[in-house]
């Protein structure tokens, strides 16, 4: 049996749906209002707890209203940020499934083309789309599928914002990074904008394109060792540095909005995802990089509470590492540890987000050394095992394949 208490919750949930489905477009808009002040930030579990296990009810009330008046030219702003409120809370999984089963992707790239609605309604739907692409790879595969690249880019053709143009080159720096199976047509997509009519759109496209292709060219000439080098020291900024741009700050009454803003932090998250470029272009740099500790000094990245874009940059590219290196995967989960590695596998983008300070401690002082365990691997195995313990198969399968590499550059 249900205890007082709990009925008095769903007796709430049943009457706030109950307004809602009896309410016009105002007090719709006042509900949406409050929703949205309430509950910004929240986490799933919270939203459960607000919604007494039922807030899914409330979604799925708001994705059928987004479906039955988005072609009519009905103001969305608050409607979308509402449902944002959902599918960006920590653990949403569960709502995000649930709004693309119901054809959330096609719904938001549809609104782009719509002449009737407004850009700043355009801008949400950005927005979320930005939130189910960063949730990872099968998403970024999902709106690719749904034919939006050409959408995206053609609403930044055609977008008269420059703040919007900007919240679209973020979508499309996120679609072009993480998604191998359709980069070359986010990279065509791009391409396909140089011509258009808007300096803005091709600003930003040629900027994208400068991100991801001008390193790759750079590694290709004699400067290659000092790139990958300098590349992998950003990663850990000097203490010296830091400290001296602190001093200088410190009786500043902006200081913390500065701190989170250090020009070597900046370099820090740019770093994190240029390496990350490099390793997805060419196996080979990702191998060079882990004799340079890159493993390690990505790690370091990811504890720097200070800067959540360098957290989150080096977290997705170490994922692809870990994915890559059966040697790196087994080094990551003994230094994490099988809570903090659980939650590294669920979401590496967003774990910045729900990590706490013990755990970013862990991250910042990592002792990960795989370009040991690579040295060593032209030793015996028990030489090996000695250092490294006995390694699995597919660390054996790795090992081996360094020295095969080592015997045909030789011969």
């Amino acid at each position: 049996m249900t205890s007082i208490k709990e009925q008095a919750a769903i007796s709430r949930l049943l009457s706030f749906l109950q307004d809602w489905d009896n309410a016009g477009k105002v007090a719709r808009s006042n509900i949406l209002n409050n929703f949205i002040e309430a509950n910004q930030g929240k986490t799933a579990p919270e939203l459960e707890q607000e919604f007494s296990q039922g807030a899914s009810l409330f979604l799925v009330r708001l994705t059928t209203w987004l479906r039955l008046t988005y072609m009519t030219g009905s103001p969305l702003d608050k409607l979308l940020r509402s449902i944002g409120v959902f599918l960006s809370a920590v653990s949403s999984n569960r709502y995000l499934i649930e709004f693309l089963e119901v054809g959330g992707v096609l719904t938001l790239l549809e609104i782009l083309a719509l002449n009737k609605i407004t850009e700043e309604d355009k801008k949400e739907s950005i927005k979320l789309l930005q939130v189910i692409a960063n949730s990872g790879r099968k998403y970024k595969e999902l709106i690719c599928e749904s034919y939006g690249v050409r959408s995206i880019a053609e609403f930044l053709a055609k977008s008269k914002s420059e703040e919007t143009q900007e919240e679209v080159q973020v979508l499309l720096d996120s679609l072009i990074h993480g998604n191998p199976k359709y980069q070359n047509q986010v990279y065509k997509g791009l391409i396909a904008l140089l011509p258009c009519a808007s300096p803005k759109a091709q600003q930003l496209a040629l900027q994208t394109l400068r991100t991801a292709q001008l390193i790759k060219d750079l590694v290709n000439y004699d400067v290659r060792p000092a790139l990958l080098t300098g590349l992998v020291a950003l990663l850990i900024p000097s203490f010296k540095e830091t400290s001296k741009l602190h001093s200088e700050i410190v009786s500043d009454s902006s200081v913390l909005e500065l701190t989170a803003h250090l020009p070597l932090f900046l370099q820090q998250a740019a770093a994190a995802k240029a390496i990350g470029i490099l390793a997805r272009y060419n196996t080979t740099l990702a191998e060079e990089m882990l004799h340079l500790r890159v493993v390690h000094s990505l790690m370091a990245a990811m504890g720097n509470t200070d800067h959540s874009n360098s957290q989150r940059q080096a977290s997705v590219t170490l994922e692809y590492f870990v994915e890559l290196f059966p040697v790196v995967e087994e080094h990551v989960r003994k230094t994490m540890g099988e809570e903090l590695y659980k939650l590294f596998l669920s979401n590496a983008e967003n774990l910045y987000m729900k990590i706490d300070s013990i755990q970013a401690d862990i991250l910042a002082a990592n002792k990960v050394n795989v370009a040991r365990v690579l040295h060593l691997s032209g030793l015996s195995y028990s030489d090996m095992s000695f250092y490294a313990g006995h390694p699995n198969e597919d660390q054996v399968a790795y090992i081996t394949h360094f020295q095969k590499e080592d015997v045909e550059e030789k011969e």
